[in-house]
């Protein structure tokens, strides 16, 4: 069977992929490694200096990069919590629904295969200030004192952004639980019915601890997703007003379309080490809580 697989499958078959893989994610990665120490800039294209840890000196006094990190951290926690506690309250709706199961669930699902930019533009409509949508509902039902310029107030333009995050990927985590609640054996819950247990009950000793493999899904996709938004706030907000709603991807952007290309790689690597030891750790710590359960 190991000759024939070789002789149907030989190892060269993996050299294009390779290939590929080198070319768009590891040449850059190296690349950008090595830009990150340079004074690179549009003006000095292709004669970058070596100006050691210079660039991240900059950075680590930058009160708008701080900012931006702030942000960040904030944006992927808070969005990670609410879609991981919307989803898994649609999909327990859902598994109960008798009718319409998959309408629903195509429904709720449906914001997941928008275009980000899409998204970011429909929603720029209902949050404006003058005939925003949402403002036009208040206005009608006799809130007008709550009628704000949801995208241009810094006290709640970052959060507007978030709402619709959360509204886009929420079915995403529904669909993900969904699945886990349907490999769940309905017996487990007909012998816990049987010794008295409560709905709470059943779900704190069944369904959460056998949901694991989910929640490691949902928690690291949408972790790693909220770390590295851009689109929604570029869209929204450009970063403002001000610089309130900067976040690392638009930071980085910016630093790029203002020709600080090697600072700008430097931002990159920053967002690129928090990203991948965020998800490392934190897919470790869960999928630790998978075995042990």
């Amino acid at each position: 069977m190991g000759r024939n697989a070789k002789r149907f499958y030989p190892h060269y078959f993996t050299y294009p992929a390779i290939l590929i893989f080198s070319v768009f994610f590891v040449v850059p990665i190296l690349a950008g490694f090595i830009l990150s120490f340079t004074d690179w800039n549009i003006n000095r294209l292709f004669e970058p200096v070596f100006v050691g840890l210079a660039n991240f000196e900059h950075l680590l006094g930058d009160e708008y990069f701080m900012l931006a990190l702030k942000n960040t951290f904030l944006f992927g926690v808070i969005t990670t919590v609410l879609i991981v506690a919307f989803g898994l309250a649609l999909a327990l709706a859902l598994k109960k629904l008798v009718f319409g199961k998959s309408f629903f669930r195509t429904l709720y699902y449906l914001p997941a295969v928008l275009s980000l930019i899409v998204v970011g533009i429909m929603f720029t409509s209902v949050f404006r200030m003058n005939n925003g949508i949402l403002n036009k509902l208040l206005i009608a039902i006799g809130l007008e004192n709550l009628a704000i310029d949801w995208l241009g107030n810094p006290a709640t333009a970052l959060y507007s952004v978030m709402a619709v995050h959360i509204w886009k990927w929420s079915g995403f985590a529904m669909a993900i639980f969904l699945a886990g609640l349907h490999g769940i054996p309905e017996e487990y819950y007909e012998a816990a019915r049987i010794d008295g247990a409560g709905l709470l009950s059943q779900f704190k000793n069944i369904t959460f601890p056998l949901l694991a493999p989910a929640f490691t899904v949902v928690v690291t996709l949408n972790t790693i997703g909220g770390l590295k938004v851009f689109e929604q706030i570029y869209v929204m907000t450009g970063g403002g007003p001000g610089n309130t709603t900067q976040v690392l991807g638009t930071y980085i952007y910016k630093g790029f379309s203002m020709g600080m290309l090697g600072r700008s790689t430097a931002m990159g690597l920053i967002l690129f080490f928090i990203v991948s030891i965020i998800a490392v750790v934190l897919n470790w710590f869960l999928r630790r809580r998978e075995v042990s359960e």
